[in-house]
């Protein structure tokens, strides 16, 4: 039972990373809001030394455990720990990879933190954020061609963290900012090889979120045309227009996350890719 009516201990065991077993939990623990849990990650543990060290936290706080761990020994004396303190436990890719044996007919190599390998697809994602920090906020318009995808928006329209979550997926990707009274770069408009997807806001989600920038950093916003509801509305609808204009696919990122709207950009970049004539 949780220690309280509003929190609860997880821990998560992993013998490597354990960025699976976060991103999962994570995922899992949004649905419930009215609780939140208190994380003990424990990576890279791979040893019987080490796992004891995670076995009397667990006595200490004890809660949910899910791990992923491929030595049986660890695994067995985990799991029977977590039965003699009356904790629950579970083996997030345990049940994966018996499907994975039941239909593919062969046993797993066992290797630890397989899917972190120095492979082409590896130095792809490492390629991609080289790029992606060159290219960001409008630097280096010159090569705007060598993109996957180009992000163009008005401020505060989230250009900058989509582009670095697309770039850890392997895609290069640039962003141009859309400036009132600044002509817009002269490559943008001509560009051919790369998707170039325009995102976009209400005024009031933008308004709302610029302000917020200027209180963190301490400034007035009360006379500044930044945050001004005329003006935000026409910086949108300049987006839109130029948007159209060049025929770009519209984002709306109003109630979007970093991720949703990183999806949505994949759809469109995988879809492009399926129906682009062979060279």
């Amino acid at each position: 039972m949780p220690t309280s009516n509003n929190y609860f201990h997880l821990h998560l065991v992993s013998d490597s990373t354990g960025e699976t077993l976060i991103t999962v939990a994570r995922a899992v623990a949004a649905q419930y809001a009215n609780v939140t849990p208190v994380e003990h990650v424990y990576p890279l543990v791979r040893s019987q030394k080490q796992l004891d060290r995670v076995l009397d936290e667990i006595e200490e706080a004890p809660g949910i455990v899910l791990f992923t761990l491929l030595e049986k020994d660890l695994v067995s004396r985990l799991e029977d720990k977590c039965k003699n303190i009356n904790v629950p436990s579970l083996s997030i890719i345990g049940p994966v990879m018996q499907l994975f044996e039941a239909y593919l007919g062969a046993a797993t190599t066992g290797r630890v933190g397989a899917q972190h390998v120095l492979n082409a697809e590896y130095f792809k994602r490492i390629d991609a954020l080289n790029y992606t920090m060159i290219h960001d906020d409008g630097q280096h318009v010159e090569g705007l061609e060598d993109a996957d995808v180009v992000l163009v928006g008005v401020s505060r329209t989230s250009k900058t963290p989509t582009s670095i979550y697309l770039a850890n997926r392997g895609i290069r990707t640039a962003n141009v900012p859309l400036v009132p009274g600044i002509p817009v770069p002269a490559q943008l408009e001509t560009l051919i090889r790369p998707l170039v997807v325009s995102l976009h806001a209400t005024p009031e989600r933008l308004i709302q979120v610029r302000q917020n920038r200027l209180l963190s950093m301490g400034a007035d916003s009360s006379s500044d045309t930044y945050t001004d509801r005329q003006a935000v509305a026409e910086e949108v609808a300049f987006a839109r227009k130029l948007s159209a204009k060049h025929d770009w696919p519209l984002l709306d990122v109003t109630r979007r996350s970093i991720e949703e709207t990183a999806a949505a950009i994949m759809k469109l970049y995988s879809d492009r890719q399926r129906n682009r004539p062979s060279e």
